[in-house]
């Protein structure tokens, strides 16, 4: 079983590879990049050499190409000699002033000569923007029209890979925070200021690795992050992973000790949850200096209710769990009710559920369930929180439910077919004993391998039942995404529900070997 188990491993990281690049494909080389700067009122209010600077910035941070200026290179060159006068020097201002002089006097400079050669050798095209003026021959430069001199290098597709996947998890070390007057770093065990073991580190990004608290599930983490991406549009510079796995809710505020305050009679109403600590690169005020022992000042805030991820995990997860109680009953006894009314009415629920569409069912589902029952509509505007999951769980149970049905009768009516029935029959077992111990176990072999994707997929929730009722999910984070052209988050999504697909064929192949006995992964036949 451990060779098959690596074996799908290897190949499914393989596919995963493959499917990522083709996106990546799709998005940054067969799609118009232009297509960036639609809604961009910051391009909107930019104009000649400037918009065209601003474009290869975006494109940069969009991850479409890379592009160095000489302007940068000029600073960078000459304050390493002169330092922070590097202005006022002869060499600094000549380069600078040659940059704004149409023609190709700019070539003669030495350090327009050194970048360009520099650039030149690692691969970048250089781009020269000369200065726009007026026509009347006047020095003024016109709006946006300063000169530029920039190297610039598409992106191969393999690099982008290589870098997404290079930077897919990252491991927090003592070299992370930038910060000379930081001279004593480690990471080691201690007592939090509240008296609980922790790993705890010094130059690391968070203070707290690894701690223990009274929130599920008590032990967490702040040492290795996965890597998603960043959004560019919609959540402007947030890690992706980050945006899905936080709480939605308003801050949950608690009665707490600073770190430097525990023991004293100083107690605030704060949200802030100070296992969370990054460390402050500028100066600490005077309140932060009473309230810390160290610069790990900065923390995240707590928050009540559920994630995106988790609200749509609790809706898919209910839903999964009803649709397999309600529908595979439903679904043998109407096999075993076959050509009753019994089974007529079951198939006359499942022709509605399938070709009726789902928008039509679910604002159905809706009304019935707001005007009868009260339960609240929008996601937002429910009182009690916990009424706001009946209408989407029950939204997207029945469609299922009907599926699960239609399915274990197909499957039940095939096994009742089978000659081993009438064996079983002619040795004078029991009906009850041939449906319990033979039928409906050989019949629910198929429906087994499909439970770990059902699950699975609640984690990428409901598009169109979380729009409906504006729960606040990952459903609709892909499709927003492409709508926002947030590259960032479509290569995300693309890998987190390409994921999922794969583990969930691994556990499938797994529940099937341990229920059905003609697959074993020990056998010399098996697969």
């Amino acid at each position: 079983m451990g060779k098959y188990i690596w074996k799908r491993i290897f190949f499914s990281i393989l596919s995963l590879l493959v499917v990522t690049w083709l996106v990546m494909l799709l998005v940054y080389s067969l799609t118009d990049r232009s297509v960036i700067f639609q809604t961009d009122d910051v391009w909107n209010k930019r104009s000649n050499n400037d918009r065209i600077l601003y474009e290869y910035t975006q494109y940069q941070k969009y991850g479409y190409l890379e592009f160095e200026n000489f302007t940068s290179f000029n600073k960078s060159k000459w304050s390493e000699i002169y330092g922070e006068s590097f202005e006022s020097s002869d060499e600094y201002k000549a380069a600078k002033n040659l940059i704004q002089k149409v023609g190709d006097d700019y070539l003669q400079d030495e350090t327009v000569q050194e970048f360009i050669q520099l650039y030149e050798s690692k691969g970048y095209t250089i781009v020269r923007l000369d200065p726009i003026r007026y026509a009347t021959g006047a020095k003024q430069l016109k709006p946006g029209g300063t000169g530029y001199l920039l190297a610039v290098r598409e992106k191969l597709m393999i690099s982008r890979l290589w870098d997404y996947v290079k930077g897919f998890f990252s491991v927090e070390t003592t070299k992370d925070v930038k910060d000379e007057n930081l001279t004593d770093r480690y990471i080691r065990i201690e007592k939090d200021p509240y008296g609980l073991f922790a790993v705890v580190g010094s130059g690391t990004t968070h203070k707290y690795l690894i701690y223990f608290d009274s929130h599920f599930p008590w032990i967490h983490q702040n040492w290795i992050h996965m890597n998603l991406g960043v959004s560019f549009t919609r959540y402007r510079g947030q890690e992706i992973s980050s945006v899905i796995t936080e709480s939605q809710g308003d801050l949950k505020t608690t009665r707490q000790q600073y770190p430097l305050q525990v023991g004293s009679d100083i107690w605030v109403e704060t949200a802030a949850n100070f296992h969370s600590l990054t460390y402050n690169t500028g100066d600490l005020t005077e309140a932060q200096k009473e309230q810390f022992p160290d610069k790990y000042t900065n923390a995240t805030y707590r928050r009540i209710g559920l994630s995106m991820i988790g609200n749509s995990f609790v809706i898919g997860l209910i839903a999964t769990i009803i649709q397999y109680i309600i529908g595979l009953p439903l679904g043998i006894l109407m096999a075993r009710k076959k050509d009753t009314w019994i089974d007529t009415l079951g198939m006359w629920y499942i022709i509605f559920i399938m070709s009726v569409p789902t928008l039509a069912y679910i604002f159905m589902f809706a009304a019935i369930g707001t005007s009868v029952f009260g339960l609240p509509y929008k996601f937002a505007n429910a009182q009690v929180k916990i009424l706001a999951y009946i209408l989407p769980t029950i939204s997207m149970a029945l469609p299922a439910i009907g599926g699960t049905m239609k399915w274990m009768r197909r499957y039940m009516i095939d096994q009742m077919n089978s000659d081993y029935v009438k064996f079983a029959r002619a040795e004078g077992l029991s009906e009850q004993e041939i449906y319990s111990t033979h039928i409906s176990k050989n019949a629910m072999i198929p429906i087994i391998h499909g439970i770990p994707g059902n699950i699975l997929a609640c984690l990428v929730g409901a598009i169109i039942t979380e729009s409906v009722y504006s729960v606040p999910g990952v459903g609709s984070l892909l499709t927003k995404a492409i709508n926002g052209h947030d590259n960032g988050i479509i290569i995300a999504c693309t890998v987190f529900y390409t994921t999922l697909s794969l583990i969930s064929l691994i556990l499938g192949d797994v529940l099937m070997a341990k229920f059905d006995p003609r697959i074993s992964f020990e056998s010399k036949g098996g697969r």
